[in-house]
């Protein structure tokens, strides 16, 4: 097994060289596997139609919250051709946003420069406008598109918004058709009702960081409850 450099100091004990080397070769088969996974993504048939929605978004200013204007989902594209969209889960009676996704939304926000010059990014959720701005302020969300979906089928059509009105965290990709948006891809925190959680963990750079740790994350409720206080 080759022995890779420069991963210890000189002081490491021979058992621990020998499992840091089998733990490089577990690496390198994960990232092999993470390259095959996203290739694959990006090799996906194209994906069904989406109507157009009536959104309401608010002022640029985001001290403001009026005037709010009506806005349609090729709006969301700007000059992109995708829009990546994440599901806030923020419901209409709500008094906050899931601290959970707002943690997302935070890292999200803090490479958001980054992602435009690439893709259009919106932070879609069920709520009012003004609760969602509100919000976004208290998480010193600035630049970014806080868009209410409230009164249309947009979530439930793309799984975030169950049928029974439970909601879902997640993300999903859209393409710009003439005429219209062609939905790419959608992931969200859960796996199946009985796989909860962590399957979008690779976007949130909080987690990766924290699973290099000895303890590694710890309880994910009690980081819930973390997220929550970061900025809550």
């Amino acid at each position: 097994m080759a022995d890779p450099a420069g991963l210890w100091p000189d002081s490491a004990s021979d058992d621990y060289r020998a499992a840091r080397t089998e733990l490089w070769h577990a690496e390198r088969d994960l990232y092999a596997a993470l390259e095959a996974v996203a290739a694959a993504r990006r090799a996906l048939p194209p994906g069904g139609l989406l109507g157009d929605y009536s959104f309401v978004e608010g002022p640029e200013d985001p001290g403001l919250d009026e005037p709010t204007r009506a806005i349609g989902l090729a709006d969301l594209f700007g000059d992109h051709d995708t829009l990546v969209v994440y599901h806030l889960m923020f419901g209409r009676d709500a008094q906050e946003a899931c601290r959970m996704c707002s943690m997302w939304v935070d890292g999200l926000h803090g490479v958001s420069h980054h992602l435009a010059r690439h893709t259009a990014f919106a932070v879609v959720a069920e709520a009012g406008v003004a609760e969602l701005r509100a919000w976004g302020r208290r998480r010193g969300w600035d630049g970014l598109r806080l868009v209410s979906a409230h009164g249309t089928t947009f979530g439930r059509d793309l799984g975030a918004v169950r049928p029974d009105g439970a909601l879902r965290p997640g993300l999903s990709v859209l393409r710009r058709e003439a005429g219209g948006a062609r939905h790419f891809y959608t992931a969200f925190a859960d796996w199946t009702e009985s796989e909860k959680e962590r399957g979008i963990d690779l976007y949130s750079p909080v987690w990766q960081v924290l699973d290099l740790l000895p303890q590694g994350r710890g309880d994910w409720y009690a980081a819930n409850d973390y997220a929550g206080r970061l900025r809550g």
